[in-house]
């Protein structure tokens, strides 16, 4: 993980942007590459543990859905077995992990750091894209396996997987965003985090994750693909990695618009909000 982290550091010799800024994305990767070191330091495993927690719901989801409740699916140029449905399954849950996970930490990241926010010269703006980040790099290991999963069943990398790092755009402003709003919030109300835990349980099978959108009432299949931008992000990961054809292009740019404005409206309330912090904490 430290390695991900290094090499975003060398973008430096290739962007034109003016000091100021460098040392805030210096700092934003050193709090970044120290938030993963900490998190498993002193264990036996160390940074093998995302992936293992990944591969342990994927275990878990294919059995309940896959073998118990019988879910079926098909997919261009892949067999149709437990192992595929296993697949299709871990691509929809590597973002959702990434954006749950990101969200519900950078919801207490203001206030779980109250040193760094009374310093005057500390850039408040950084605290929630730091798990934000990191949940994020995380989880690009288990899409490493995942992808080593479909080359080695299907004999074959899909085109499409140069397109990747468009979805992660959408999906890291769409976390972001959300992620800024909830931690201006959670320091006036502390209940945010918990409030969050029960939305983002609804939102999950809200969202055609654990079971294909087929399933879903024609009627009501537009609107969770249109509305709900989980939606868009989840089925583009699988038309990326597992079709190799983009079969979601409308619900994308739809997907990556909302996931804008998120960002602006989250970023904005959390600048208005960010003179009181140190005052309430």
């Amino acid at each position: 993980m430290r390695g991900v982290v290094r090499k975003a550091g060398k973008l430096k010799k290739w962007l034109p942007i003016n000091e100021l800024w460098w040392a805030k994305f210096d700092l934003l990767r050193a709090l970044v590459r120290r938030d993963l070191e900490a998190r498993y330091k002193g264990s036996i495993l160390g940074n093998l543990w995302p992936l293992l927690n990944q591969l342990s719901q994927l275990l878990i989801y294919t059995y309940v859905f896959s073998i118990v409740l019988k879910v079926k699916l098909s997919l261009k140029g892949v067999p149709e077995n437990n192992f595929t449905f296993g697949l299709w399954l871990f691509a929809g849950l590597l973002p959702w992990i990434a954006f749950s996970s990101g969200l519900i930490q950078a919801a207490n990241s203001v206030v779980a750091q109250p040193n760094l926010v009374k310093k005057v010269v500390f850039p408040l703006a950084l605290l929630p894209l730091v798990p934000t980040l990191s949940t994020f790099i995380e989880s690009s290991f288990g899409l490493m396996a995942l992808i080593f999963f479909v080359a080695v069943s299907t004999h074959t990398l899909h085109s499409t997987l140069a397109l990747l790092p468009f979805i992660w755009l959408t999906q890291l402003l769409l976390t972001a965003g959300l992620g800024y709003f909830m931690a201006g919030l959670t320091v006036f109300l502390r209940d945010i985090p918990q409030t969050l835990g029960v939305i983002l349980n609804i939102w999950l099978y809200l969202t055609p994750i654990l079971y294909p959108a087929k399933a879903i009432p024609e009627e009501w299949r537009n609107l969770v693909f249109w509305l709900n931008p989980m939606t868009a992000i989840a089925e583009v990961y699988r038309d990326l990695v597992l079709v190799g054809e983009v079969k979601h292009w409308g619900e994308w740019g739809v997907t990556t618009v909302i996931s804008a404005i998120v960002f602006c409206i989250g970023f904005s309330v959390y600048k208005r909000l960010r003179p009181a912090f140190a005052d309430v904490l």
